[in-house]
């Protein structure tokens, strides 16, 4: 049963990640998606490597005790050059890695069918700066039962479209031999890393095929390459997805619920895409391990992902909303607060359901992501766009106006959402960042060009 001691929840995720980034506006600890930078023009990221490791993942019996724990058979590239203090940091790290691989805990059965899958999580380090662990469950090779093993891919890059494309040749190479494997990822390892909108190109050699010439390409919208939204409208209707979009830009508690640890990860990542150019400012965990189901007790906001297997150790469903994202689900609310459909005003819903209805049954993911990001955006374009010319200089210093920038609103049927949205922490972060800005027109451009042509 999951207890109200969050607080220990929260010591266990130091212990096992490190460190939870130390936020400028905030003393919530948390695991959080922070907002890509800006790349260096060109076609690569000099010295940027696509990845820092590829970890394999395997459980093994537990000495004179049930079930299964997991540990790395294989590392590459080795560890033994680095420093003492490099390497104890990279050891959280692995052991953070391998905690993620199998969050489901100790109970694993031998299985003889087990359909792969790919997802993600973010692990925060003592800097503050992100590594993003990609993984993929497979059953090993053999006969009979036998328990999955994963492939980890250790990465700075935020690119889940990229590293399942990796990860597809990994799994191609695995079927002829484990050894083929490691020099393709060498060969990886050394290509430079694409700007977004560009691309690599990788030869590997197959044994029977020859050499193989493999293409990976940067999607061109940095903040849309970690995702597709494709999972989430799968899984919700455009309704349902308005009313987690909602609760999301008022920064409550809401936690996800799926078997699937892909559409875990996959959905997580694409609400919190929906908020752009607006960043989720609290605690971000795509998939909750067992061991960290207390941190669901957590007062303060989050957005969380957990295994439809621990859904009964969510004994206090109060101020939350929880959203079953199974296929067939009687409803997709197992409980929410009651006003997600009167929170976004009646005439943006109507303009976003309309816009969302245009997508078309067998769009591209890229096709998908623009006309999704663009239609959300309008949403904070007709809403809170205008910030841009409520600021006073004074000094060196850009000071917000609010005053001025509330009477503004266009739209006096807009003024209660806007009231509620600007007291939030990804608005308040952005103010002020917005304020620190020398050349305010060099941030936020598309934003601002947005709300120029409305």
């Amino acid at each position: 049963m999951m207890t109200k001691n969050w607080q220990s929840s929260h010591q266990v995720l130091d212990s096992v990640l490190g460190h939870y980034m130390q936020k400028r506006m905030s003393s919530d600890p948390g695991v959080h998606l922070v907002p890509a930078t800006a790349p260096p023009a060109g076609r690569s990221h000099r010295g940027q490597l696509f990845f820092d490791y590829l970890l394999v993942v395997s459980l093994r019996k537990r000495r004179n005790k049930e079930g299964y724990e997991p540990h790395i058979t294989y590392q590459f590239p080795k560890r033994e050059v680095m420093g003492r203090l490099q390497r104890e940091e990279e050891e959280k790290c692995m052991k953070a890695a391998h905690l993620f691989c199998f969050p489901e805990g100790i109970n694993w059965a031998p299985l003889t069918e087990y359909k792969s899958e790919t997802f993600s999580f973010v692990l925060t380090e003592l800097d503050g700066s992100r590594r993003n662990g990609y993984c993929r469950r497979l059953l090993p090779d053999g006969r009979g039962a036998r328990v999955p093993e994963a492939y980890c891919i250790i990465s700075r890059v935020a690119c889940f479209g990229l590293f399942s494309k990796i990860f597809d040749e990994v799994e191609k190479r695995r079927q002829i031999s484990k050894a083929m494997i490691y020099p393709f990822m060498q060969s990886l390892r050394e290509a430079p890393l694409p700007s977004p909108g560009n691309t690599v190109t990788v030869s590997s050699f197959i044994p029977d095929a020859g050499t193989e010439i493999i293409s990976l390409t940067r999607p061109a919208e940095s903040w849309l390459e970690h995702v597709d939204f494709h999972t989430l409208f799968r899984c919700l209707s455009d309704e349902e997805v308005l009313m987690v979009f909602a609760a999301t830009v008022m920064e409550r508690r809401i936690i996800f619920i799926s078997e699937e640890l892909s559409t875990l990860s996959q959905v997580l990542h694409a609400v919190a895409a929906l908020l752009n150019p607006f960043v989720w400012q609290h605690t971000f965990i795509s998939i909750v391990p067992t061991v960290l189901i207390d941190v669901c007790a957590a007062p303060t906001p989050y957005l969380l992902g957990v295994q439809k297997s621990m859904l009964d150790l969510l004994t206090d469903h109060s101020d939350l909303m929880i959203v079953d994202l199974s296929a067939g689900a009687e409803t997709k609310f197992i409980t929410r607060i009651g006003d997600e459909e009167c929170l976004l005003p009646a005439t943006l819903k109507e303009e976003l359901l309309s816009r969302l209805s245009t997508r078309t049954r067998h769009a591209s993911t890229e096709e998908l992501n623009r006309l999704v990001s663009e239609a959300f955006l309008s949403v904070f374009v007709r809403s809170v766009g205008h910030f841009s010319t409520h600021f006073k200089r004074s000094g060196n210093s850009r000071q917000f106006q609010k005053k001025s920038f509330l009477k503004a609103v266009e739209h006096k049927s807009h003024l209660s959402f806007v009231k509620l949205f600007i007291q939030t922490q990804m608005f308040d972060l952005f103010i002020q960042e917005e304020e620190t800005q020398a050349n305010p027109n060099g941030t936020n451009t598309h934003f601002r060009r947005k709300y120029i042509e409305s």
